[in-house]
């Protein structure tokens, strides 16, 4: 199981937000390059780059920094935030050249152009399954949809999605623990087939321990991202890569 920390770009700077609401940010670092670089040397096995000002605008904006950060790393990344059309996908896959980019309002929106998205990038196009109650947040979070988000999840079954990014907004950067119904959320998912990776609420070891538990249940489970928690100290991203790497 892989280990994502985050990076969250908002204005060029790193930054956290909570419950993914805009008006509660902190900065935890005017330089994502250099942050990026941390998260490499303490073991991270992917980075997890979401631009909050492309989830805002419904195009990618920190599309330079994205490069760069891509530029100066060894390890994989994803990218995700306002990645909408297919212009954007092959701006972040061809161009840039990052590992794999995530598809969150459009896949929703347009289920059929995102399927075509998934097929012509096999393993590099992710569903970002962002969720509230369980059911599917759009726009940058700013939009709660009518859709369980394990019915959208569903949709995708046999394609070839890199994964299932499943964040329960109502825990991200809460710092408050990953609740039972995010982690039956997460079963659920994997049981259809689709590689799943968590996200949202992960704030000690003992988070990331009973995501590990069920990934040794499901091997659908294959990653865990986790924010603000490595940001605040709380969690060490070696701690974690090594709670993992039997």
């Amino acid at each position: 199981m892989e280990i994502l920390p985050a990076i969250d770009i908002r204005d060029g700077k790193c930054v956290r937000l909570r419950q993914g609401d805009y008006a509660q940010e902190t900065v935890f670092g005017d330089d994502p390059v250099e942050m990026a670089l941390r998260w490499e040397r303490e073991g991270g096995h992917r980075l997890h780059i979401v631009d909050l000002d492309g989830a805002k605008a419904g195009e990618p904006i920190n599309v330079d920094i994205i490069h760069r950060i891509k530029q100066s790393l060894s390890i994989p990344c994803q990218v995700g935030g306002g990645i909408r059309t297919e212009e954007a996908v092959r701006k972040m896959l061809e161009d840039l050249e990052v590992d794999r980019v995530i598809v969150g309002t459009q896949a929703l929106k347009d289920p059929a152009w995102f399927q075509s998205m998934v097929n012509e990038f096999p393993n590099r196009v992710c569903l970002g399954l962002d969720a509230k109650d369980s059911m599917v947040a759009t726009e940058g979070w700013l939009d709660v949809s009518r859709t369980p988000a394990l019915e959208l999840a569903s949709q995708y079954v046999g394609l070839p999605i890199g994964a299932v990014i499943y964040t329960n907004i109502a825990n991200d950067g809460m710092m408050q623990g990953i609740d039972p119904a995010t982690l039956q959320d997460l079963a659920e998912i994997a049981k259809l087939g689709l590689p799943v990776i968590a996200s949202g609420g992960v704030t000690t070891l003992s988070d990331i321990e009973q995501v590990y538990a069920l990934s040794k249940v499901d091997s659908n489970i294959v990653g865990v991202i986790t924010g603000r928690a490595i940001y605040e100290g709380k969690v060490d991203v070696r701690e974690a890569v090594r709670l993992v790497a039997d």
